[in-house]
């Protein structure tokens, strides 16, 4: 079933606040344009929220990543956006592609809304894969970000972020910002805007003391992302990346889901003709099986929290 979007998408997608003073709750969708799903889900989020004006603390935001992406249904025009936010990119202030002209559009709104002016700064940053994915939050190990990552509840990955530093969830946590990158399911998929939906719901309860019985669309919103699709909560950490050259012809094997046991031995993909094999009992995370991408797959292990 797909999500793609039929209308204009802008960039500011909502704004709500009940005028009490609280946390910031900076919500992204559509990074990549091919991923329209934490759009849609700001949508319907804000179209509730301006229906039943419930009471929050502090104020949440919904922005549009990719926007120009997002509205012609492809990942990015000239760059990953979300490789973009380096410090390097930051600190040149260079706008040589289109994406960094958006990261640069999307800064200046977080400048709008300062640490100053709220009790906390949280951001939840939404995705969704090219594979079939049970949802998962993919969480860098700094300040608060992996406690408050085990309030919701679904698999967690740490890590991503320490091996791919250009994401906006690093620049974020950079900036003081907690929170977390939460990865829906596949691209498309009627359950991934439900996913999305249900965390920042659960995201608009933890950060900005939501009674979630005050939606007209509760338990639904919440219970069919976290009783109907989530996993039980296991935690993840990446042991290997497997990066890819713009020459490369890199071809997956057909079928693996996301968090898909392998074996040692095993054949994932061939990579300029040859066989890449996995060297790892282990489990198989972010198989690439779209056009654009410079990350074959991550392998990961279960680990104790």
């Amino acid at each position: 079933m797909s999500n793609k979007i039929e209308h204009h998408i802008p960039r500011i997608i909502g704004k709500y606040s009940s005028g009490k003073k609280g946390p910031l709750l900076f919500v992204t969708g559509g990074i990549h344009g091919n991923e329209p799903s934490g759009v849609k889900a700001l949508e319907t989020v804000f179209k509730e929220l301006e229906k039943t004006k419930p009471e929050i603390e502090g104020t949440i935001i919904g922005v549009a990543g990719n926007q120009k992406a997002l509205n012609k249904d492809q990942r990015y025009i000239d760059e990953d956006l979300n490789r973009t936010w380096t410090e390097e990119n930051i600190k040149s202030g260079k706008k040589d592609s289109h994406e960094k002209e958006e990261m640069f559009e999307i800064i200046e709104i977080l400048k709008q809304y300062p640490e100053s002016d709220f009790t906390k700064r949280y951001f939840l940053d939404c995705h969704t894969t090219s594979s079939d994915s049970l949802p998962y939050v993919s969480v860098q190990e700094v300040h608060d970000n992996d406690s408050w990552a085990h309030n919701f509840p679904t698999y967690i990955v740490r890590g991503f972020s320490d091996i791919i530093t250009g994401d906006i969830d690093h620049y974020l946590s950079r900036t003081g910002m907690t929170g977390f990158v939460f990865e829906a399911g596949q691209h498309y998929h009627k359950t991934s805007v439900e996913n999305h939906e249900g965390v920042i719901w659960l995201a608009l309860k933890e950060a900005c003391n939501l009674d979630l019985t005050k939606i007209s669309t509760y338990p639904e919103c919440v219970t069919n992302f976290s009783e109907k699709n989530a996993p039980e909560q296991k935690t993840f950490e990446i042991i290997y990346r497997h990066g890819l050259e713009d020459s490369d012809k890199f071809e997956m094997k057909k079928g693996y889901e996301n968090f898909q046991k392998i074996k040692k031995g095993e054949v994932l993909a061939t990579q300029n003709g040859k066989e890449v094999k996995s060297e790892w009992d282990a489990r198989i995370f972010m198989p690439l099986y779209q056009a654009q991408g410079n990350d074959g797959f991550f392998v990961v292990n279960e680990v104790e929290v």
